[in-house]
């Protein structure tokens, strides 16, 4: 949820992620469609996991509805993702792309007035931050287990070594420990039924 939701202090306005609403006006059935490209602060994610990098530019594609009870912000946000394979702990680099859809309420409006402060994102002096909605967004766009590719069989557990380069049969043969004096008294493989 959006940090700014009942803040005294206004977005500001000079804030890539801040769009002023005025021109929009208070006409319900009003909209404007925003397009931009607007780079992230600080990394979005999981460390060493999967991030949207800091200086990611993220592309945004909005439109912006006036609501009866506020601005209604509906579109896409597309970022560059970083991270590495949980499986074989490749280098991956992909992209995330989400919707969204948030209600910014007017002050003084029935949904203002009827909702606590952390339920609903609210304009203040007619301006919007969008920056909490699609942090939120992406970091619960990003996959909870990124892999290279579907099929990655990940690494060995006994060499380290990733499962796509090693030979068929690969294996490392254990012994249990309780056996290993027959395995040293009589050989490994030797039949002893003669």
């Amino acid at each position: 949820m959006p940090d700014n939701r009942g803040t005294s202090a206004g977005p500001a306005t000079r804030s890539p992620w801040v769009i002023d609403t005025r021109e929009l006006g208070r006409r319900p059935g009003a909209s404007r469609t925003v397009q931009r490209s607007v780079p992230v602060s600080e990394s979005l994610g999981v460390p060493d996991v999967i991030v949207v990098p800091a200086g990611t530019e993220v592309e945004l594609d909005l439109l912006l509805e006036s609501v009866v009870e506020g601005v209604l912000v509906s579109g896409t946000a597309t970022a560059a993702t970083e991270g590495q394979c949980v499986r074989c702990l490749d280098p991956i680099a992909d992209e995330v792309h989400v919707e969204m859809t948030e209600l910014f309420a007017y002050p003084d409006s029935t949904t203002e007035e009827t909702t606590d402060e952390d339920e609903v994102s609210r304009l203040i002096d007619d301006l919007l931050d969008l920056e909490p909605l699609v942090r939120d967004a992406l970091v619960l766009g990003l996959p909870l287990v990124p892999v290279c590719t579907p099929e990655c069989a990940g690494l060995c557990a006994e060499c380290g070594v990733k499962w796509a380069e090693l030979e068929a049969g690969h294996g490392h043969e254990t012994i249990d420990p309780r056996w290993a004096a027959l395995v040293e008294r009589f050989g490994e493989g030797r039949d002893t039924r003669e």
